[in-house]
């Protein structure tokens, strides 16, 4: 099976202790995020899970913490974007995080590396020129480091548009010019443009938009074929894989502007104060009225179907 980290907020930035603690437990609890008293038991066992799914903007703090994530399969996503302060308050510096890139790679292997540059808005600041020229800089920084790019225009949901009221989608125009050179750029250095969940549209110019968490991506970080359940994504244009995530909403402190994961940063800072690097949870402790399921695992790796619920 898959466990992924990032869809809710950044683990390795800001709770890698933690995820380490769970590592070395062989647990993880999750509170579901619509009953907030049911509980999922998840093992790390790696006889069970075959590969481990980061996102995240700044994931150095997990660098001391190799030998743990040894044994398991991963795939990295790091978003690294051109956006400044206003934007991205306490993302660090692109180029810290680009060299942090560099060393996962050379751990990890350039199959299981990728970079997000997303999600892509414009203004008068943030233009079409500024996003190309950031984009070749960046792309041209990270050559040879990884074979995966991939972008996505913001999407205005609920809390974007709370928190960032002045956003707007893109026009087609500036998707199609946007796209078009960034397939093109990202050719230039051994890259593949992968859209995130934006159609076909730019399949004109190069760009695989099959998905950016699919089986596929994830059997080449493997190098080995796997047996995917069969499961319903909550948005139709994704067609990636994006169960079993052991994050937890409202919990990021980059608190970009564009963030769809926090509603604001009190909610942000209270539950960051409830967190506890000691606890199976992510944010507080088990209370009596809290249930706690075991889910079923098994390796998706073929020929080897493994079942472990210690």
């Amino acid at each position: 099976m898959i466990i992924q980290t990032g869809s809710r907020t950044d683990i390795p930035a800001f709770y890698a202790d933690w995820f380490a603690n769970r590592l070395k437990e062989g647990f993880v609890y999750v509170r579901n995020p619509y009953n907030m008293t049911y509980i999922t038991k998840l093992t790390l066992n790696p006889s069970v899970v075959d590969l481990i799914s980061f996102c995240s903007k700044n994931p150095k703090p997990m660098l001391k913490y190799l030998d743990l994530l040894r044994p398991y399969g991963m795939y990295w996503y790091v978003t690294i974007t051109g956006y400044g302060r206003d934007i991205e308050p306490n993302v660090p510096k692109i180029t810290d995080v680009i060299e942090t890139f560099k060393r996962f790679s050379e751990f990890a292997g350039i199959d299981s590396m990728g970079w997000r540059y997303d999600p892509i808005f414009l203004d008068d600041k943030y233009t079409r020129d500024y996003h190309l020229e950031m984009f070749e800089k960046i792309a041209a920084a990270l050559d040879g480091y990884t074979n995966t790019s991939v972008i996505s225009f913001i999407d205005i949901y609920q809390k974007v548009k709370k928190n960032f009221p002045e956003a707007k989608v893109l026009e087609k125009a500036d998707r199609l010019y946007l796209g078009e050179n960034m397939a093109r750029i990202a050719r230039e250095h051994g890259m593949v443009l992968r859209p995130c969940a934006e159609g076909n549209e730019l399949e004109a110019f190069g760009a695989d938009c099959s998905g950016c968490m699919t089986q596929a991506i994830y059997e080449k970080a493997l190098h080995n074929t796997m047996n995917f359940p069969k499961i319903k994504n909550a948005r139709e244009s994704c067609k990636c894989f994006l169960g079993n995530d052991i994050g937890m909403y409202n919990t990021c402190l980059h608190m970009c502007k564009y963030c769809y994961a926090n509603y604001d940063y009190k909610t942000v800072m209270q539950n960051h104060d409830n967190h506890d690097p000691m606890s199976p949870l992510l944010i507080g402790h088990v209370r009596p009225e809290d249930e706690i399921h075991q889910l079923e695992q098994k390796s998706w790796i073929d020929g080897q179907l493994t079942f472990d619920f210690l």
